[in-house]
């Protein structure tokens, strides 16, 4: 097996939508009893995403800890359900792992799309990626706060266009937000985009007034937007200077609810955990001290990655939460 330096497993590991990543030879003899054999990572979005990018950037410090290689499968469509579909079908004996955005994917493939799977097929290990919807406008809009905008939109729901992706988290923040403050959604002036990257350049590019989308994947663009309103209760560190949807709340004097957006991260199924419990805890190790490793901290820092470990009890709590919030509001969804 050839031996790569840790910087040109990632740069190999970018090079191809299925790409095998090699562990230092040293590491293959660690004493585990398992793995004995390569594994694989399906990520069910193409190449060059959030997950895709965050999968690459893991793994070589995953491998490391298991003493074997990985290879990265992508498999995109039907928003995410092709790929949970392909994962479930795979022999769950731990050797296929998943990189993905349980939420809000797997619930709104479930409520919505009818996938052949439930929600308690999928067992979290950790999801260090929590995003949020932020309301952006363009760097030079004369928008001065969130708060200017919802006057406008009282006065007139149709003085500003908002872009959005439908059947989205992001969505269903927007229309419980103009719920809470009176404005008639009906009459709102939306403009729907395929993906959270279409709308971020919308905004970015002034093609509407304000775009409702995922916080994270806006960091990059932080000189082409202006950042207005983040729907969390409490304000977030990546965006300190701007307001909070609880915040909002008590400007208006109306509670204003928000669902968390991309819970993204590392996905096992439940049948793997109950069936190899043993196996399932030596890979929750592992996922644990590479997130955990200071060299894997920077290096996705770096790149704009989490690596925060919250462990599967915590995560697990939190995918079902979502899924709960996500099902409670669904009639909002299906009329996007």
């Amino acid at each position: 097996m050839t031996n790569f330096s840790r910087r040109s497993v990632l740069k190999f590991a970018a090079a191809g939508a299925a790409s095998t990543l090699f562990a230092p030879s040293m590491l293959m003899a660690q004493g585990n009893t398992w793995p004995t054999r390569p594994l694989s990572m399906v990520v069910p979005f193409a190449t060059g995403g959030y997950n895709d990018r965050l999968a690459r950037a893991f793994i070589p410090f995953l491998q490391e800890e298991l003493g074997q290689p990985f290879s990265v499968a992508n498999r995109p469509g039907a928003g995410t359900m092709l790929g949970n579909t392909f994962f479930l079908q795979q022999p769950q004996d731990g050797y296929t792992v998943m990189c993905n955005s349980v939420a809000p994917y797997i619930p709104l493939t479930i409520l919505l799309q009818d996938a052949p799977y439930s929600v308690r097929d999928f067992q979290m290990i950790n999801l260090p990626s929590r995003d949020f919807t932020l309301a952006a406008a363009p760097a030079d809009s004369d928008l001065e706060s969130f708060e200017e905008a919802i006057s406008r939109l009282r006065e007139n729901p149709r003085s500003l266009s908002l872009g959005v992706q439908p059947n989205s988290a992001d969505y269903l923040n927007l229309v419980l937000t103009m719920n809470a403050a009176g404005i008639d959604t009906s009459q709102l002036r939306l403009v729907t985009y395929d993906g959270g990257g279409p709308a971020r350049n919308a905004a970015a590019g002034g093609h509407v007034d304000i775009s409702f989308v995922g916080g994270e994947g806006f960091l990059p663009l932080l000189d082409r937007i202006k950042p207005l309103m983040v729907f969390s209760n409490n304000r977030v560190d990546a965006y300190p200077d701007t307001m909070s949807s609880g915040e909002l709340a008590e400007a208006i004097g109306e509670e204003v609810e928000s669902v968390e957006g991309s819970q993204r991260g590392w996905v096992v199924s439940t049948a793997f955990m109950n069936e190899h419990p043993d196996r399932y805890e030596i890979l929750v190790d592992a996922v644990e001290r590479a997130s955990k490793n200071p060299e894997c901290i920077a290096t996705l820092e770096a790149q704009q990655l989490a690596t925060t470990w919250y462990g599967p009890e915590q995560s697990q709590a939190d995918f079902l939460a979502n899924y709960e919030s996500l099902e409670r509001h669904i009639d909002l969804l299906r009329e996007a």
